[in-house]
């Protein structure tokens, strides 16, 4: 067992099995919507899940070796979703 999740981290893979919750979440996200007429729309989805699927690929690259010019993009890319959506958070409130 402890080989199976040695394999998983060393490996990246637990990121890309965590990707792949992140692209169901929003897939679900998007149905609800249109089942239900309510909740996010796929702008609000896409801009809430960003900044976590950024941060998800600088662990994985992080785990595989990457460089760090690629980790410091994808974490830029993540401060910036994230400062682009609570900006648009802020300006729907009530």
């Amino acid at each position: 067992m402890n080989e199976i999740v040695e394999s998983l981290i060393t490996s990246g893979r637990i990121v890309d099995i965590m990707l792949a919750v992140v692209v169901i979440e929003w897939l679900a996200l998007g149905a609800w919507r249109v089942i239900r007429g309510n909740g996010l729309g796929i702008i609000g989805a896409t801009m809430m899940l960003v900044p976590g699927t950024c941060l998800m690929l600088a662990l994985r690259g992080a785990l595989t070796g990457a460089s760090w010019q690629w980790i410091a993009l994808v974490l830029i890319a993540s401060l910036f979703a994230h400062l682009t959506d609570m900006a648009i958070r802020i300006r729907h409130a009530p």
